[in-house]
């Protein structure tokens, strides 16, 4: 059958089936430039700190290879810091943020995939056209101004040869995984901010409860500094001294105060509030308990768990990518394009077959010269993997000394806690004897004021001593990555 006979629409097909085979078949050769990326193998140690990791104490021990849960914070037993903690999580600002960047990340991926295919379009025109008299010369042939109306698909498809496109793909890929990190880095710094200022408001209303207790303390004192005054058994320097001690411990009253309300405005713009709205949760550091099983990874495990590294790493990936994509830029492309078009002078005349026309390309573009920028773009490709690698490896070890800092600081905060009991233990006994040797005439009203005013220490110091331990318990939860995994939040 002569070939002006075949009908359009069996023409389009066919060449769109012909390139893409072509096309597939090509791919299938091409070879991929740069390098193929693996994650770095972690620094070759068993542990964390020199003398071991292990904590033992008679209130906490670690318990090596326990998971760390996503809920961490649900190991201090504390109800209104499981309520602030949902809400901050489901409002946060930050974090909606750092999910709508996943989210553009991974289209972008999906975008730069998409253009591994074929790519194919139907173009249409509809015009009028006149050309000019002198267009043929002196023949004086005129064409009157007349409509035409063109419409056909078109088909091309860019032989990735080199791998430009697939590493383009897989440093999207990376960047999309680094976007997953930063997201649940990101939850997990807003976890941790929310429990120190929860902490914060639980220390300050301790130390606020001791306080109240201290100054009515003071009060007692100084009623019983001014019937001895009476009595003419005290002097006016005790009286002074008496007055002075009530005036010093109600000036600590204001910051602690202070304490509460920054730390409530704080979990209110957390929780994505504004400061007007904060209500801070009614709880003190009797609401909270010690967690008694603490988890312990391998350094091994922390460098696939914890979100800074894992983002790290995806960066490092990404220049890795991007050595491939410069190497790739330097060889040959190849285009292959195909368009069939049906061409007439009326709508009608549209699908006529005398009206077809068609076409089928292949182009070749290659570098010759360029002054040295593609090679010097190669060059800093690969300086900029480097950089990327040595950051990497200072993340790694920023993570395993925070996590040796919180393991020794449990060891002392226990060692601290049971010290400050003894001291309030010794102080409120020497209290006791003061008061009675007082009474009995032994000792002065200044022996009785120094030995309250060491009891009100060790009482402060007490409670600072509790907050720290709960607050070091929870630096070491997110030490350990916080149990979040890149794409969670």
């Amino acid at each position: 059958m002569p070939r002006r006979h075949l009908r359009p629409a069996f023409q389009a097909p066919l060449l769109a089936r012909s390139t893409v085979a072509l096309a597939f078949a090509v791919a299938l050769t091409a070879c991929t430039a740069g390098p193929d990326f693996s994650p770095p193998a972690p620094p070759p140690v068993t542990r964390f700190t020199a003398h071991g990791d292990r904590i033992d104490t008679p209130s906490q021990h670690t318990v090596p290879g326990a998971a760390v849960t996503a809920t961490w914070w649900t190991a201090f037993g504390c109800a209104p810091l499981d309520r602030t903690m949902r809400t901050a999580l489901a409002h946060n600002d930050t974090l909606a943020a750092a999910r709508a960047s996943l989210a553009a990340a991974q289209e972008a991926q999906r975008a730069a995939a998409g253009a591994l295919w074929p790519q194919l379009s139907l173009n249409g025109v509809a015009g009028r056209q006149k050309y000019g008299v002198s267009l043929f010369g002196p023949t004086h042939f005129v064409i009157p101004p007349f409509a035409y109306y063109t419409v056909g698909p078109q088909v091309s498809y860019v032989l990735d040869l080199a791998g430009a496109q697939r590493r383009t793909v897989e440093r999207e890929r990376a960047l999309a995984g680094f976007r997953a990190a930063e997201l649940a880095a990101t939850r997990l710094a807003v976890t941790g901010n929310v429990f120190a200022h929860a902490l914060a408001i639980a220390a300050a209303r301790s130390e606020l409860g001791v306080l109240g207790r201290i100054i009515a303390n003071d009060r007692e004192n100084l009623a019983l500094v001014e019937k001895a005054r009476t009595a003419g058994s005290a002097t006016l320097p005790d009286l002074v001294s008496a007055r002075s001690q009530l005036a010093r411990d109600e000036t600590l009253l204001p910051p602690l105060r202070q304490r509460v309300s920054v730390a409530a405005h704080a979990l209110a713009m957390l929780s994505g509030a504004a400061p007007a709205a904060a209500a801070p949760p009614a709880m003190t550091l009797r609401d909270w308990r010690v967690p008694k099983d603490l988890p312990l990874t391998l350094p091994s495990r922390l460098v696939r768990s914890r979100p800074d590294i894992l983002a790290a790493e995806s960066q490092l990936h990404a220049a890795s990518a991007a050595i491939g994509i410069a190497a790739a830029q330097r060889y040959p492309q190849i285009t292959l394009s195909a368009d069939t078009t049906q061409q007439a002078l009326s709508p009608g005349g549209l699908f006529d077959a005398g009206g077809n026309a068609w076409a089928m390309a292949a182009g070749l573009a290659a570098p010759l010269f360029d002054g040295g920028t593609l090679r010097a773009r190669q060059r800093e490709a690969v300086d900029a993997y480097r950089a990327s690698l040595a950051d990497y490896r200072r993340t790694v070890l920023e993570a395993f000394t925070q996590v040796a800092d919180v393991l020794r600081a449990l060891q002392n905060d226990d060692a601290e806690v049971r010290a400050q009991r003894a001291a309030r233990r010794t102080s409120a006994d020497a209290l006791a004897l003061m008061r009675t040797s007082y009474r009995e005439g032994a000792v002065g009203v200044q022996s009785v004021l120094d030995a309250e005013r060491q009891l009100n220490q060790s009482e402060l110091e007490l409670v600072r001593a509790r907050a720290q331990r709960l607050r070091d318990s929870a630096l070491l939860y997110l030490a350990l990555g916080g149990g979040e995994s890149p794409g969670g939040g």
